[in-house]
């Protein structure tokens, strides 16, 4: 007698639901909260910035590949002169190894500071970042949290220039210029470029990974994330 019963209920049910035009996942959704989405856009942030810590901290993360960190127009007049120097034919590649060296370097330390900063970072429009561009979170973390990182990443930057000896090579080749008759004296400083040039490189690959996530299902590797971001996929 039991068994009929739960046979009945059980067909009874289907036909309610095969009836109903939403499905089951549907009927049972919660919608998401401001707070919600803010979270899901927070973990959006802290993997691209996990991935490119990972990528460009790795040896040529910088050094060979999209992101290289080139010299700046003024620095370059001053390897272009020092080509035919002795001691300094390679000028221009021995310091373009030894700043993006530095930089991998520097980045294996970025992924705390990024952390923190997304953390600590309030979200007043988060359903308008989540409906916006496809880098508008991304965005958002630069607009609110560069001067910060920039502070915090400074001093690591410069440290690891310093343990590529870069700062110093740059010094002798640009004293060697300034004593070329008639060029005029220069004084082109790397070692706030590089920390730019870093930056850059880091927030671009963390929009490269917001977006793979709004655009590719299978990069939304939590509950959370597929939640979050499912609302502004195309209907």
């Amino acid at each position: 007698m039991q068994m009929k019963i739960r046979l009945i209920t059980a067909l009874f049910m289907s036909t309610i639901f095969m009836g109903c035009p939403a499905s089951l996942s549907d009927f049972m959704e919660v919608p998401l909260s401001t707070a919600d989405i803010a979270k899901g856009l927070k973990e959006a942030l802290d993997l691209g910035t996990t991935e490119a810590t990972e990528f460009l901290s790795a040896k040529d993360g910088y050094y060979k590949s999209a992101y290289k960190i080139l010299l700046p127009e003024e620095a370059r007049k001053v390897t272009d002169k020092l080509q035919v120097i002795p001691g300094f034919s390679n000028v221009e590649e021995i310091i373009l190894e030894k700043i993006n060296r530095g930089a991998e370097d520097a980045a294996k330390s970025v992924g705390p500071i990024f952390f923190d900063a997304i953390r600590g970072m309030s979200i007043n429009d988060a359903l308008g970042i989540l409906m916006g561009e496809q880098n508008a979170a991304t965005t958002y973390l630069h607009d609110q949290t560069y001067q910060t990182l920039y502070n915090q990443f400074q001093p690591i930057v410069i440290s690891s220039l310093n343990k590529f000896n870069a700062v110093d090579y740059w010094a002798d080749a640009v004293n060697t210029y300034n004593k070329i008759p008639l060029l005029g004296d220069v004084n082109p400083k790397l070692d706030d470029y590089v920390v730019q040039e870093a930056l850059k490189g880091l927030f671009a690959l963390v929009a490269q990974k917001e977006i793979g996530i709004r655009t590719d299902v299978s990069q939304r590797v939590t509950p959370l994330l597929q939640n979050v971001f499912k609302k502004q996929d195309p209907s």
